[in-house]
C-alpha cells in the first residue's frame, strides 16, 4: 500500500526537471540497515534492519507474510509488555528488571550486531551470486566465526553482569541492585541466541526467505507471555526485590524464563535455515575470505553504533539514579527506567509500523535514482516518503497526547502496576510523542545517505547530537526533583533527533540541490491543522467521559468515541485544506472498495 500512495503522489505532482551528476561514495549494496540503533532493551527492534538492501523490491513491498508477520509481532509485543507491567510494576523490582534485561541487547549490538546487520547481510548476498559455490564456504566460515564469538562473549558476559549493572545503573543499591546482577546472569545468556537467531535471520535473508525471520518473534513474545502469566499467578502480593532474594525460584522463572523466549526464536529460525539446504560443517579457515574487508567497511556505521549505545547508557543510567533517589525519598509511583521504557515501547509503534513500511517501499525507488545520479529524483523520493509517513504519524501523535494518560491507566493499570503507575506513565508518553516527527524525519534523511552509500555523514552528525542528548539528560538530574526526571527525559532524546536532523538537512539541501522544503513544511504544517478539531474533540471525550465509575469502559468509550470522531473530522478538514497527501490516499482507498 505504502508503494502505491507514493506512485500515486507521484503522478499528481508535477515532473521534476531531471537534475544529473549526483555520485556515490561507495557501492551502496554493500552497506546494510543497522536500523534505528537504539533500541537496547525488550522492545521488538526494526524489521527494516538489514534486509531493506537485500530483498527484491517486489518482496520487500508486497510480501503479504511478512506485513503480517510484522503486524502480529507488533501486537504480541504489546500484549508481552503489557504483562511484564502487570508481573513487575515499575518501581524498584521493575527497574532492576528492565536494567538487566537491556545488557544483553546492548553487548550484541555493540560487538556483533551491527556488523551482522550493516555489513554481513548484503555481504552475504554478494557472494552467493559471484562464489562458484554459490557463497556456501563464505557461510560456513562466518557462522562458525559468529558461534565462537557469541560463545565467549556470553561466557565472558556472564562472569561480568555485576560491573554491567554498576556501569547501567550506579544508582542500584542494596536487595533491587542484588536482584538485578541475579536477573542480569540469566538474561546474558541470551547473547548467544540473540546472536544465533541474526546470523540464521541474515543467512534467510540472502536466500530471499523473509517469513521465518518476520514469524520468529512473535513465538518469542508467547513464551514471555506465558511466564509473565505464571509469575503473576504465583504472586499474592505487589513483588519486591526483598520478597525475591527469598524466593530464588521465582527470580530463576523471571530471568531464564524470558531467556527461554530467545532459545525458542533460535531454534526455530535455525530450522528454517536447514529447511532452506544450509548444513554447518564448521570452518576456520578465514584467510582468503574477505570477511576482513567486509568489517573494514563498517568503521562507520559501528561509530554510528556506538554513539547511539552511548546515549542510551547516559539515558539508562539517568532513569535509574532518578528512580532509586525517588524511592529513597518515599515516592512510590513509577519514576525510574521501568516506566520510561514502557512509555517509549508505545512511542516507537507508529514508526514501526507506518514509517517503516514507507521506509521499506521507498529505498529501492530511492537506489534506483541514485544509480542513474537523478538529484531531482531522489529529493522527490524523500520528500514524498516524509509526506506520506506524516499522513498518518502527525495525527496519531496528536491523539497519543490527548489519550496517552487515560490509554495508559487503562492498559497498564494492572497487577502490580497502580493506577498512579500508569499516570505516571502516561505522562511520559505526552512527552515523548512531541518528538515523533523529528525522530521519523532523522530515520528517513538516514536511510538517503544509505541509499547514496554514505555511512561516514550520519555517524559525525550523530557525535553534536548525542552531545546535546548527554548534557541535557545529565542536567535533568541536577535541575528537576528525582521524581519528574524521567517524564522529562524524551526531551533529550527528541534533542537528539532535533540536532541531528537539521544538520543532516542542511548536508542534503547541499548535496541534492534542496530538500523540497516549501512542500514539506506547507503539508506539515496542514496537517497539524488538520489535527486541531480532532485534538479538540479528543479532549472533549475524555472529560466527558472521566466521571464514570471505573478506569477501563471510560477510557475505552473515549478513546473510541474520540477517534472516530476525531477521525472523522481530520478527513474533512484535510479535505477543506486539501492536503494532497491524504486526498491521494483517501482516493486510492476508495477506489480499490468500488472494484471489490
Amino acid at each position: 500500500m505504502p508503494d502505491d500512495v507514493l506512485d500515486r503522489l507521484e503522478r499528481s505532482e508535477p515532473d521534476t526537471v531531471p537534475e544529473t551528476g549526483l555520485t556515490t561514495v561507495r557501492d551502496p549494496s554493500d552497506i546494510g540497515d543497522a536500523g534505528t540503533a537504539d533500541r537496547a532493551g525488550l522492545e521488538d527492534g526494526d524489521e527494516i534492519g538489514g534486509t531493506s538492501h537485500t530483498a527484491p523490491g517486489n518482496i520487500a513491498r508486497s510480501s503479504a507474510v511478512m506485513a503480517l508477520g510484522t503486524v502480529v509481532s507488533r501486537a504480541t509485543g504489546f500484549v508481552r509488555t503489557v504483562l511484564i507491567a502487570a508481573a513487575i510494576g515499575t518501581q524498584l523490582l521493575g527497574d532492576a528488571y528492565q536494567t538487566a534485561g537491556m545488557v544483553p541487547y546492548m553487548v550484541y549490538d555493540l560487538l556483533i550486531g551491527g556488523l551482522l546487520s550493516s555489513v554481513f547481510v548484503p555481504f552475504l548476498v554478494k557472494r552467493r551470486k559471484r562464489d562458484a559455490d554459490g557463497g556456501e564456504r563464505t557461510e560456513q566460515r562466518l557462522f562458525t566465526l559468529m558461534l565462537a564469538a557469541l560463545l565467549a562473549i556470553t561466557v565472558l558476559s556472564v562472569l561480568l553482569a555485576e560491573w554491567f549493572i554498576r556501569i547501567y545503573a550506579g544508582g542500584f543499591e542494596g536487595a533491587q541492585f542484588e536482584v538485578s546482577v541475579i536477573l542480569a546472569r540469566y538474561l546474558v545468556l541470551q547473547i548467544f541466541f540473540i546472536g544465533a537467531s541474526g546470523i540464521a535471520s541474515a543467512m534467510l535473508n540472502a536466500r530471499n526467505r523473509f517469513g521465518a525471520p518476520m514469524w520468529a518473534p512473535v513465538l518469542n513474545n508467547l513464551v514471555i507471555i506465558a511466564v509473565c502469566g505464571w509469575f503473576l499467578s504465583l504472586t499474592v502480593a505487589d513483588p519486591t526485590p526483598e520478597g525475591l532474594l527469598a524466593e530464588p525460584g521465582m527470580l530463576m522463572l523471571l530471568g531464564l524464563g524470558t531467556a527461554l523466549g530467545q532459545v525458542v526464536q533460535a531454534v526455530v529460525l535455525l530450522w528454517a535455515l536447514a529447511a532452506a539446504g544450509f548444513r554447518w560443517r564448521p570452518r576456520l579457515d578465514l584467510r582468503g575470505a574477505g570477511l576482513g574487508e567486509a568489517a573494514g567497511a563498517a568503521t562507520w556505521m559501528m561509530l554510528y553504533i556506538v554513539v547511539a549505545q552511548a546515549g542510551a547508557l547516559v539515558s539508562t543510567n539517568v532513569a535509574t539514579r532518578a528512580g532509586a533517589a525517588a524511592a529513597g525519598l518515599g515516592f512510590e509511583t513509577g519514576s525510574g527506567i521501568a516506566a520510561y521504557k514502557f512509555a517509549s515501547m508505545l512511542f516507537q509503534l507508529p514508526y514501526a509500523i507506518i514509517a517503516v513500511s514507507v521506509i521499506t517501499a521507498l529505498l529501492p525507488r530511492m537506489s534506483a535514482h541514485v544509480a542513474a545520479g537523478r538529484k531531482d529524483q531522489v529529493r522527490s523520493d524523500f520528500s514524498r516518503g516524509f509526506r506520506l509517513s506524516s499522513v498518518l504519524i502527525v495525527p496519531i501523535s496528536v491523539a497519543m497526547f490527548v489519550f496517552a494518560v487515560p490509554f495508559c491507566v487503562m492498559i497498564y493499570a494492572q497487577g502490580s502496576t497502580s493506577t498512579a503507575d500508569a499516570q505516571a506513565i502516561g505522562r511520559i508518553l505526552m512527552v515523548f510523542v512531541v518528538m515523533l516527527v523529528p525522530f521519523t524525519l532523522f530515520q528517513l534523511q538516514m536511510r538517503v545517505f544509505y541509499a547514496l552509500g554514505d555511512t561516514r555523514t550520519p555517524a559525525l552528525v550523530a557525535i553534536p547530537s548525542e552531545l546535546v542528548h548527554a548534557v541535557t539528560a545529565v542536567a535533568l538530574l541536577f535541575l528537576l526533583p528525582p521524581q519528574d526526571v524521567v517524564v522529562w527525559l524524551p526531551v533529550p532524546y527528541g534533542l537528539y533527533y532535533i540536532v541531528g536532523s537539521v544538520i543532516m538537512w542542511w548536508l542534503l539541501h547541499r548535496r541534492l540541490n534542496g530538500l523540497d522544503g516549501r512542500r514539506t513544511a506547507r503539508a506539515l504544517s496542514r496537517l497539524f491543522l488538520a489535527s486541531l478539531p480532532s485534538a479538540l474533540f479528543g479532549w472533549a471525550m475524555v472529560h466527558a467521559f472521566s466521571g464514570f465509575p471505573g478506569d477501563v469502559w471510560p477510557t475505552l468509550a473515549s478513546v473510541a468515541a474520540g477517534g472516530v470522531g476525531g477521525g472523522v473530522l481530520f478527513v474533512l478538514t484535510s479535505r477543506i485544506l486539501n492536503v494532497t497527501e491524504v486526498t491521494s490516499m483517501l482516493d486510492m482507498i476508495t477506489t480499490r472498495l468500488r472494484r471489490r
